[in-house]
């Protein structure tokens, strides 16, 4: 308890699935928790002492521009981002129009990059703090689902390249890498029996991670006991990337 006492973070996604976990385990501890999620409805079932939901579209500068605003207002500090929010497709390439393209990379993509874009300066001023950007371990083999793991490709190399970019300013930025998680994303893999069978044999650890398992693993990352690491890729897959 109170390995993140006094830091203010700011999670995308934060009003399910593994944001959700992330909000928890934040909250419990000790941090003051922003939880950033386009669906208000949930926000208000999350929301808590030390727990502050906020609406989000993360693919909106104007909102950021707020929320960043707003936080500070209130809280006079950003220690903490955690790029989580995201959607998936299982379109293959000859599948996908340019449309779902276009809407899946701006959520994955464009709306962790603005995240940094609006928040790493304000850690950079204080010279201080710890970004940690959701990417997908189908971003680190050729196995996946094609055009999600494109725009998680690119939550990876722009993880890297922003953690050369504020590693002088005392601004840390990693990236994780979960593998097939437990979440309402993958209910229907659950539901079926074959499919879970499938994925389970693909990885050495054979089951399906659990959210608290990824949360753990972004909450070090997050707090002072990483504080030299930046610009590394952790992978949460149970092994099945090492294949």
């Amino acid at each position: 308890m109170g390995r993140l006492k006094g830091k203010v973070a700011i999670i995308t996604g934060g009003a399910s699935g593994i944001g959700e976990k992330i909000v928890q385990r934040f909250h419990e501890e000790n941090a003051i928790v922003i939880a950033a999620d386009i669906n208000e409805q949930a926000l208000k079932q999350i929301s808590k002492e030390q727990v502050h939901g906020k609406k989000l579209d993360v693919t909106s500068e104007e909102d950021w521009k707020r929320l960043v605003d707003e936080v500070k207002s209130e809280f006079g500090k950003i220690d903490i981002l955690v790029n989580n929010a995201g959607i998936s497709t299982e379109k293959t390439i000859e599948q996908i129009d340019y449309h779902e393209w276009e809407k899946l990379s701006k959520i994955n993509g464009f709306g962790a990059l603005l995240g940094l874009k609006y928040v790493a300066p304000e850690m950079a001023a204080a010279n201080k703090g710890s970004i940690v950007n959701l990417s997908s371990v189908t971003a680190l083999t050729g196995m996946g689902l094609n055009t999600y793991t494109a725009s998680k490709g690119a939550v990876r190399a722009f993880s890297k390249a922003a953690a050369v970019e504020f590693g002088g300013s005392g601004v840390r930025v990693n990236a994780v890498f979960p593998g097939v998680i437990a979440t309402p994303m993958t209910e229907g893999l659950e539901e079926s029996g074959e499919a879970l069978a499938r994925i389970n044999a693909m990885t050495p650890m054979q089951r399906l991670g659990q959210p608290e398992e990824v949360a753990n693993a972004i909450l070090f990352l997050a707090s002072d006991e990483a504080s030299y690491i930046t610009g590394a890729e952790l992978a949460i897959d149970g092994g099945y990337s090492a294949l």
